[in-house]
């Protein structure tokens, strides 16, 4: 799966949200783009339009991540991330945290999951926990993580998810551990994946198609 920036952080804010205040769940579209914008707890902090985030919202239902349901005077969104990808709590909370705040240690993730519903009830008792479910992600046959290794200045390796664009590089200190990660589409795929996902934004904004360039002859 390959989403966007924009469509990883729509898909981290609905499941922090989910977990973290209840009761203000589902999300408006007004808090959905509240909390992509959010300065706190987010790396990087970004300052998305209204248009932006319904905009990445839209793609993130067509991959099947997410539902919106337009009920009173405005749409609510929601994630249906477990039933999904059939992960369990404390895979979605890890996810949730790398998702909104980039890669990080089982110990920085430990601390930044306590607010989150996990197995153990509330967050994870020991970096060691978080660790065992990493492990369980990554070694997938399509993975959801990989260990980068090692940032500067750090003691411990750094996990990122694997639903984004690219995984960000490792600071050179010794050799990391290589990501397991599967190839990557082709320029072509890649290509087709974008003006799939225009055709989509096109339809759902109300736009005209856009007119394909005419083959050049060999």
């Amino acid at each position: 799966m390959e989403l966007t920036v924009k469509e990883v952080r729509v898909l981290g804010c609905l499941i922090e949200k989910g977990a973290t205040t209840p009761d203000h769940y589902p999300l408006s579209t007004n808090a959905l783009v509240n909390a992509c914008n959010q300065k706190s707890n987010r790396e990087p902090v970004v300052e998305y339009s209204e248009q932006e985030a319904v905009a990445a919202m839209v793609l993130v239902r067509q991959n099947g991540l997410a539902r919106t349901n337009g009920s009173g005077r405005s749409d609510k969104h929601r994630h249906i991330l477990i039933d999904a990808l059939g992960i369990d709590l404390d895979q979605q909370a890890l996810l949730a945290v790398m998702m909104l705040r980039g890669p990080q240690s089982s110990g920085e993730l430990k601390t930044r999951t306590d607010r989150y519903a996990t197995s153990q009830g509330s967050g994870f008792e020991s970096p060691d926990d978080i660790e065992a479910v990493l492990t369980a992600m990554a070694e997938k046959a399509d993975p959801y993580v990989a260990n980068i290794g090692r940032g500067s200045g750090q003691s411990q390796d750094r996990w990122t998810h694997l639903f984004g664009e690219t995984v960000p590089d490792v600071d050179d200190l010794g050799t990391p551990p290589t990501p397991t990660t599967p190839a990557g589409p082709s320029l072509a795929q890649r290509v087709a994946s974008l003006e799939a996902r225009l055709a989509v934004l096109e339809e759902a904004l109300g736009m005209p198609a856009a007119t394909p360039y005419p083959e050049e002859n060999d």
